[in-house]
């Protein structure tokens, strides 16, 4: 009886041993320092290494993109007189030669704005315009499902940014000018507002706009807000049950917050598109205490959206949630 006692002690010893190692979680450790490699998009289209030097670009502006498991990228071009209207291309990256660009899409209005990949293997597209809509397209551009998106129509560049599709067939789409992150069916019936309008402000002077929304394992959504220098976190009821500001810093790091990834440790990665201080971050690591865990600093044009491609040497496994 006493050797059984003590065999199953030294394996409990054993266990715990290992559930309080660093080999047991994915995560660095808290005396590792934190790197990423990622893709980011916007003015500049690029993925940058763990070293923080630039690994890939591309010779065109974006607005949204994502490395796909076979190392080929989609990729939202911006509006130009060579993508007129916007368009969604596949980008196959070559070693000893020019990558290649697949055209997949073209847009037929003012801009196109996401491009999420699907479990169906369609793409998530939402055009603005007078006929401001969302699609699914298959990989050769056909069109396989749309509906007319319901938002105001005098402000074509203000109409949504980065639409997801959800799990159980919904879409979340956020509309700037409307200050709301609209929740649509497969019919383009609204059910569901996320109203982002701040609490006593009835003349909209904090520009709350809504850019990106992701719905978090909870059930919660979070919702970055770009010209008001907020993000914040609505519970199913619609009510905002987490926010941080610059008030929360001690200087100011948000500045247009467009791009957001929430990260496999729970923490989430928001892009500071506007920030204009050179020695101020662009990227943004923060824990759900509203922590500064890690940042990315550099001169240039802002950054639209991310995605963050590895961390310490590891890639990052699953559908980016972003």
């Amino acid at each position: 009886m006493r050797n059984i006692f003590l065999t199953l002690t030294l394996t409990l010893i054993l266990i715990l041993t290992f559930l309080i190692s660093p080999l047991a979680t994915a995560h660095p450790s808290h005396d590792e320092p934190i790197t990423h490699s990622f893709l980011i998009t916007g003015s500049l289209t690029q993925i940058i290494g763990e070293d923080g030097k630039v690994e890939w670009k591309y010779p065109h502006p974006s607005r949204d993109g994502y490395v796909l498991g076979n190392g080929k990228i989609i990729l939202t071009l911006n509006n130009s007189s060579k993508y007129k209207g916007g368009s969604i291309v596949l980008v196959t990256r070559h070693i000893k030669k020019p990558d290649t660009t697949k055209l997949i899409f073209q847009g037929a209005q003012s801009e196109l704005n996401s491009a999420q990949p699907l479990q169906n293997g369609n793409l998530l597209v939402t055009e603005s315009g007078a006929k401001p809509r969302l699609l699914e397209i298959s990989m050769s551009g056909k069109i396989k499902l749309q509906f007319p998106l319901k938002c105001q129509l005098g402000n074509h560049h203000l109409q949504t940014r980065m639409a997801r599709k959800l799990k159980d067939g919904t879409y979340l789409v956020p509309h700037l000018l409307d200050f709301a992150v609209k929740q649509y069916n497969k019919k383009g019936e609204v059910i569901k507002v996320y109203d982002t309008t701040q609490p006593g402000d009835k003349n909209h002077k904090i520009r709350s706009w809504p850019f990106t929304a992701i719905k978090m394992p909870n059930g919660n959504i979070h919702v970055n807000c770009t010209n008001g220098n907020l993000i914040q976190q609505f519970n199913p009821a619609g009510k905002v049950v987490w926010k941080m500001t610059n008030k929360d810093l001690d200087r100011p790091l948000f500045a247009d917050p467009c791009g957001a990834q929430l990260l496999p440790n729970g923490n989430l990665i928001i892009t500071s598109y506007g920030q204009g201080n050179k020695s101020l971050p662009r990227l943004l690591e923060i824990t759900p205490d509203k922590k500064i865990v890690w940042t990315h600093t550099r001169p240039g044009p802002g950054m639209h959206t991310i995605q963050i491609l590895t961390t310490n040497g590891k890639k990052l496994k699953g559908k980016p949630n972003k």
